[in-house]
């Protein structure tokens, strides 16, 4: 049985990793905030303790055969950054990790095209460079998107209309959080260091909002801003809003530039896009 800790274990990928572990047979630990209320099962040991606080993780890690961490700023606040999350906080995982033994580290990255600028991107990469020379074997997972990204496309089409970056032709693969926490577990036992992961479907972003509207019974109602202009919008709303504003425009912005496919993963037809939207739906 590998003992394996999982950061960031209250989100929508980390709640599919502990039950993905758990019936890979491991013995699992999840880290989380003392605020949280997320819950899990009797077996799964709950951890509470601030990533970005270095001395809550003394002793943490001990016995502890992998760490896993999805942990990184999805709810955008004033008082934390990019830096100080996606960054920083993972490089206090990884530093407690390291001092404690742990044989593995893994981490959740993005799947990346062409130099994406976005400081989310960022932010991960200069983990992802720390992580990759530290003294401590690593697995860095790239996911080409989850379907929970896609649930503010969904929530457009709820109100009635869904506007798409460029002309809706650019192409992914998300993935379901189950495939993905599964394909993670399986590049573990692999062996792997550095994976893409994407979904089994390659869809444009206008299939996907089509998608979200056909789940809704509604007529699809779809329009596309130019590039050019959100940037230019993006370029003024940095130095004059919060960066919950502007924060994820900016990835959405660099999210679209180009197809983000990702090796495919998962064969469950119940894990499709549709399905989720239908989901949402009812």
């Amino acid at each position: 049985m590998t003992h394996v800790i999982v950061a960031g274990a209250t989100g929508y990928l980390g709640q599919h990793l502990v039950t993905a572990l758990r019936a890979n047979g491991d013995q699992v630990s999840v880290i989380m905030r003392p605020s949280s209320k997320v819950t899990f099962p009797a077996d799964v040991r709950v951890i509470y303790a601030e990533a970005t606080q270095p001395d809550s993780l003394r002793g943490v890690f001990q016995g502890a055969d992998v760490v896993i961490s999805a942990l990184g700023l999805t709810k955008q606040s004033d008082k934390l950054s990019y830096d100080d999350v996606d960054y920083r906080a993972n490089l206090n995982l990884l530093e407690a990790a390291t001092a404690a033994g742990v044989a593995k580290f893994a981490y959740v990255h993005v799947l990346t095209r062409g130099g994406m600028a976005s400081e989310l991107v960022a932010a991960k990469t200069r983990f992802v460079t720390a992580l990759q020379s530290a003294p401590i074997a690593s697995l860095v997972i790239r996911p080409g998107g989850y379907f929970s990204d896609l649930a503010e496309v969904f929530n457009m089409a709820k109100s009635g209309r869904i506007w798409l970056v460029g002309d809706g032709s650019v192409r992914l693969n998300p993935i379901h959080g189950a495939d993905l926490a599964e394909a993670i577990v399986q590049a573990l036992k692999d062996g792997e260091t550095d994976i893409e992961i994407g979904g089994p479907e390659v869809l444009s972003m206008d299939d996907i909002a089509r998608l979200a509207f056909e789940a809704l019974g509604k007529p699809p109602n779809i329009s596309h801003l130019p590039a050019g202009l959100l940037r230019a919008v993006l370029k003024v709303l940095k130095p004059l809003t919060a960066r919950r504003i502007w924060g994820p425009l900016e990835f959405f912005l660099a999210a679209s530039a180009q197809d983000m496919i990702a090796p495919a993963h998962g064969d469950n037809p119940n894990r499709r896009l549709g399905r989720f939207f239908r989901g949402l739906a009812a």
